[in-house]
């Protein structure tokens, strides 16, 4: 009977290393995906499941910082500043709104009084309805004028003092001062270069003392909104890439242990080979 020659375990093993065995069942379903040396090779494609996939390095430069404020993380969740820029731009537009449409309601209203002395109506009842009426238009007429341009002054001073900060990585007043002098600037251009040096000068003189308000609230706070938002990303980071490792290594193992239990029956085949 003719013999044929067996190749030892780590011929066998050289001769196919792209084939990649399944895992066993009870893997399967956990992993869904080949064991092995190929397994590792596969967590780095892009076509990898997420959660298998190695994750992604934290931002380095201004750039890479700037553009995840407007973008979403894995709960479809926005950054804490860009939520913040939302809920300011609304609060600014209603004390606008109040600042503009409370003097303007009062204002008409007395005007109406003083000049409906001649008129006649039917009861008293309808003169102060007439009267609140003059008001209310007043306040939603003038109100709305001073509402638009306090939330649009509001959210281009926060747009840029925090996009400057991730910019930088680091909140300091002269960011606040910039973005104070930016939107000035832009608010009073229209008027010529005078203009423009006034919304210049407003602009500064609003954004330091804003500065420092929000500057003496982080302190109290013990960081700022961009140092709380460096380390959360360094904790999630670190927590991510350590689930990735022990995935990692769990498909090595498993696929070792199903390399040896396909290993056994060979080498009993050769010994009954060599026996003859």
């Amino acid at each position: 009977m003719q013999s044929r020659a067996v190749p030892n375990r780590a011929e066998r093993f050289r001769a196919v290393p792209s084939r990649s065995a399944p895992c066993p069942a009870g893997a399967q379903g956990a992993l869904s995906r080949p064991c092995g040396a190929a397994g590792s090779a596969m967590a780095e494609l892009p076509g990898a499941p997420a959660g298998f996939v190695r994750p992604a390095p934290l931002p380095q430069t201004g750039w890479e910082r700037l553009s995840e404020l407007w973008r979403r993380d894995e709960q479809q969740q926005l950054p804490e500043e860009t939520v913040n820029i939302a809920k300011s731009a609304f609060t600014a537009g209603v004390v606008g709104w109040l600042y503009g449409g409370l003097p303007a309601f009062v204002s008409a209203r007395k005007a109406f009084v003083e000049s409906s002395h001649g008129e006649m109506f039917q009861s008293r009842a309808e003169a102060v309805q007439s009267a609140h009426r003059a008001g209310l238009r007043s306040f939603i007429r003038y109100g709305w004028r001073w509402s638009w341009r306090v939330a649009a002054f509001a959210t281009m001073f926060n747009v840029v003092s925090t996009g400057l900060s991730a910019y930088r990585d680091k909140t300091t007043i002269s960011n606040f001062a910039a973005a104070g002098a930016f939107t000035g600037a832009l608010f009073r251009m229209h008027l010529g270069l005078q203009g423009l040096v006034g919304g210049i000068v407003f602009g500064t003189a609003f954004g330091v003392p804003a500065g420092g308000l929000l500057m003496a609230m982080y302190g109290l706070a013990g960081e700022t909104l961009q140092e709380k938002r460096s380390r959360e990303r360094q904790e999630l980071y670190e927590q991510k890439l350590a689930e990735w490792q022990s995935r990692l290594s769990m498909t090595e193992i498993l696929g070792q242990t199903e390399s040896n239990a396909q290993g056994r029956p060979e080498m009993e085949r050769a010994k009954e080979l060599k026996s003859y």
